[in-house]
């Protein structure tokens, strides 16, 4: 019987830091499901696509924030046109990675730290940051990327106080358990996420799906639901609805084309669905856009 190899994760900070800040720029995200022991705060930049945050799974777009514990599972997953051979798009995040030990043993002992404190303890279901509170960490990110040692040290504490202290925060999943602990499984949720980017305008069986998970349609349907908190079909429909409001915001698409270059079965099933998606029909949604 081969055994499953667990993870293992890896810090992602050199040994003499603290914390660092990356600013990266890429065709696309990096496509693969991981987790690794450092806190993390994101800023997207540009780009688009699905986020897979522990067992929360929702659609990202450019000026997001969001602040993540050590060892939640993530991806952020780039829309399937940013894979097209011919794509002139980029993506591009600020993130900053760094430690829980970054101020010692005072964020356990002292008063002043104790809302950072409270925060990161929270950090394990994950937050987003908004309104006025994100536009003051993106500023604070970016002169970050200026800053070095001390001073980069002041700018993140400054960062992670401003949103200890916000109103303006969400979490982004009840759950803090993690959603994978093995390689395999991984792998396999990996495996899923790909398949279903890439061929969600396609018809999908879920037997289809199940055979590249290695197992049967019941038991796929019960796995998939218990790490997303939603069924298989309800993932699919999301991703769906996804592409067609970036169709939708092109007038010289009929919203027939949009609903069969989106993968709906018929341009009614398209709009109920819709409708039970967005609250609105299509049209609705591409008048409101376009009056914008």
């Amino acid at each position: 019987m081969m055994l499953k190899k667990k993870i293992i994760p890896k810090s992602l900070l050199p040994n003499d830091k603290s914390f660092i800040i990356k600013e990266i720029v890429e065709a696309y995200f990096d496509p693969t499901f991981h987790q690794h022991p450092d806190y993390q705060i994101s800023y997207v930049v540009q780009g688009e696509g699905k986020r897979f945050i522990g067992n929360n799974v929702k659609s990202f777009e450019e000026d997001e924030v969001t602040l993540l514990g050590a060892n939640i599972p993530h991806v952020w997953k780039s829309n399937s046109i940013y894979f097209n051979k011919n794509s002139q798009l980029n993506t591009k995040v600020i993130v900053i990675y760094f430690s829980a030990d970054i101020f010692g043993g005072n964020l356990n002992t002292k008063t002043e730290f104790k809302k950072i404190k409270n925060l990161l303890s929270s950090s394990v279901k994950g937050v987003e940051i908004k309104g006025e509170t994100k536009k003051k960490v993106q500023k604070l990110m970016l002169e970050l990327l200026n800053h070095k040692e001390f001073d980069g040290i002041l700018c993140l504490l400054k960062i992670l106080h401003l949103i200890s202290t916000s109103k303006e925060i969400s979490f982004i999943k009840e759950a803090s358990t993690a959603v994978f602990s093995t390689e395999c499984e991984a792998s396999r949720l990996n495996t899923i996420f790909e398949y279903t980017m890439k061929n969600f305008n396609k018809k999908i069986h879920i037997g289809d799906v199940a055979e590249l998970a290695h197992m049967t349609n019941t038991s796929f349907s019960r796995y998939f639901k218990s790490r997303t908190n939603k069924s298989y079909s309800d993932f699919l429909t999301e991703i769906r609805i996804d592409y067609a409001c970036r169709l939708l915001k092109k007038e010289t698409i009929t919203i027939e084309r949009v609903s069969f270059e989106s993968g709906f079965p018929s341009v009614n099933n398209f709009n109920k669905l819709f409708k039970k998606n967005k609250g609105k029909t299509p049209r609705e949604y591409r008048s409101e856009f376009l009056t914008i």
